[in-house]
């Protein structure tokens, strides 16, 4: 198994996203603003850093404003970023900065927010050469978003879609009898995909050896009890191949005992489905 990293988004399909994001806000018009500005005001606006963050959003503000107006970019994707500093300036129509204002902050404040919760997580195991993995715990409709924060604070894409791996999950071995014969199954269907197997107990873990699986997903075990499984996979004569991924109840504070059992990758939810937005903030200068 090979976790990848979205490198960067599309610009085209950006733009896409934008509109239906538009759609959703402006609907038939920004009352406020078309009431109280002038069509042919135009203004300069900065966009600044309110904390200390992980800066995410290179790839969405200059689509975010539309053709009326000029954006200056002053900071890169996974740059360190101090409170205050400017990460984008933005000139033209005035009604078309303040309607769109909003939607870009929740956007870039978001990602950044991922961005800089990932950057935190990658730099507690650095000394172990552990990959820190997204999940699907995902915003629908963000997923590609997210995902590429996720990359850019120096985290791995577990997987993007259920279309792009196979992971036989918990509630899948409930209605599987034989593990064996279920990958065999998987494998005609999907050949050249990775499979991966969740295991919870010994048991499992053996039938996912003897099926010969690409991968382990260790869910919701504590670091000895990781440790104990890690051994006996790298043991079995493949072992050395097969991918070991920890996962369930991880955070920063009990992450380093995890990277240190000798798994391959550990995923934590928590970097996309609970994350606090960082602040940035849109402040007209003229």
């Amino acid at each position: 198994m090979i976790p990848t990293q979205l490198s960067s988004l599309d610009p085209a399909w950006v733009t896409r996203q934008i509109e239906g994001f538009l759609k959703e806000d402006v609907q038939s018009g920004d009352i406020t603003t078309e009431s109280v500005v002038r069509e042919d005001t135009t203004i300069s606006a900065r966009i600044e850093a309110v904390q200390g963050l992980v800066f995410a959003g290179a790839q969405v503000i200059p689509h975010c404003f539309g053709d009326g107006c000029r954006v200056e970019l002053r900071t890169d994707d996974g740059d360190d970023v101090a409170a205050g500093q400017v990460l984008a300036t933005v000139t033209g129509s005035a009604r078309m900065i303040l309607t769109r204002e909003r939607l870009m902050l929740n956007l870039v404040q978001r990602l950044s927010g991922i961005a800089t919760q990932t950057r935190a997580y990658v730099e507690r195991v650095a000394s172990h050469g552990v990959l820190v993995l997204d999940t699907r715990k995902t915003t629908p409709g963000l997923r590609r978003f997210e995902k590429y924060a996720v990359a850019v604070g120096g985290g791995y894409n577990h997987r993007m879609d259920l279309s792009t791996a196979i992971l036989i999950k918990d509630n899948h071995l409930k209605l599987i009898d034989d593990i064996p014969q279920a990958v065999a199954r998987l494998r005609s269907h999907a050949p050249g995909l990775v499979v991966e197997l969740e295991v919870e107990n010994l048991e499992a873990l053996t039938q996912g050896l003897e099926a010969g699986v690409d991968a382990f997903l260790l869910d919701n075990l504590d670091p000895v009890e990781v440790q104990v499984y890690v051994t006996v996979i790298r043991n079995h004569p493949d072992g050395q191949d097969i991918f070991i991924e920890a996962s369930g109840g991880i955070s920063l504070t009990n992450i380093a005992a995890y990277a240190q059992t000798g798994v391959d990758g550990i995923s934590v939810g928590a970097l996309t489905h609970s994350v606090p937005s960082a602040g940035i903030r849109l402040e007209i200068t003229a």
